[in-house]
């Protein structure tokens, strides 16, 4: 781990709240993310929620970093939260926040009109994944301000300092941003139900060849892939997304169904397998899309 941000006080109960796996040689112009797969629930949060902790995790892309894993020996770093997406979604804008939260004012420039604040699924969340409201009573401004300080914005400077090292070494970096989707996501219409959903903005956050490279890889290897629908990248496809800049981002999201029970959120049989197969897709891709670091190509 090389970022000083994720060794700061731990004042609100993770132990540290967001963790980077580095490789032994970073040999990927590639950057992996998985801001929703957090799964430490401190106990006031318990406390102060309505839901018992079953329903709290329904909001997990739970196992996600689990899944990914394989990419830091392939040679890329893998970002990961600790905290829960319940607790703080790193997927939004810093301050969209829902006044009907808190008690006391929200500062001037919070985003409070956002249609993911309409939902209930702000950068402090209101509801988890299936609708349920989260706490029983408001939370103070000061507790909204206190994650957004100490777990937000920390994590994205990381996040943004992985992707500016990877640029200079290779000249572009390519963010892959890791999530999970309920099954029953993808409606009725969807049949067969898709496996993979690839979201990149509506072709503005990467260049076309990497969502068409992602999405050969994964169809070569028996998966049912759609794009950008019903998911199509959230804040930090659409605000990392600078293909013009050489930094490209694009959204993996993976059915549940294909790896775990959930019901229950317990992994299935099937779970090697699918990490396997997607190491394999990654390693199809990164085989297109990786040039020597500049360091070792001025040598």
């Amino acid at each position: 781990m090389i970022f000083s941000d994720s060794d700061q006080p731990d004042v609100l109960g993770f132990a540290p709240p967001f963790a980077v796996d580095e490789p032994d040689e970073p040999c990927l112009p590639f950057v992996f993310n998985t801001g929703h797969s957090g799964s430490v629930y401190p106990p006031g949060f318990l406390a102060a929620a309505r839901l018992q902790p079953l329903a709290l995790r329904r909001s997990e892309d739970a196992y996600v970093d689990r899944l990914f894993a394989p990419v830091v020996a392939m040679g890329a770093p893998l970002l990961k939260a600790h905290f829960p997406r319940a607790y703080l979604d790193v997927n939004r804008e810093p301050y969209e926040l829902d006044p009907r939260m808190f008690d006391g004012r929200l500062p001037p420039f919070a985003n409070t009109r956002s249609m993911r604040v309409a939902g209930g699924l702000g950068t402090v969340p209101r509801v988890v994944a299936d609708g349920q409201e989260i706490y029983g009573g408001r939370l103070s401004v000061d507790e909204a301000l206190l994650r957004i300080e100490h777990l937000y914005k920390p994590y994205h400077r990381t996040l943004r300092a992985l992707i500016q090292r990877t640029a200079r070494a290779f000249g572009q970096c390519f963010l892959i941003d890791c999530h999970s989707m309920p099954s029953s996501s993808l409606g009725r219409e969807a049949d067969p139900k898709a496996d993979i959903v690839l979201g990149d903005r509506f072709g503005t956050a990467c260049t076309p060849d990497l969502i068409e490279a992602f999405e050969e890889a994964f169809r070569a290897r028996g998966f049912v892939v759609v794009r950008n629908k019903p998911y199509a990248g959230g804040f930090i496809t659409e605000h990392y997304g600078e293909p013009n800049l050489g930094r490209h981002a694009l959204q993996i999201e993976i059915n549940r169904g294909l790896y775990m029970n959930e019901a229950s959120l317990a992994v299935t049989a099937d779970f090697p397998a699918l990490v396997e197969s997607l190491r394999a897709v990654v390693g199809t891709v990164a085989e297109a899309f990786t040039a020597p670091p500049r360091s070792i190509a001025a040598e």
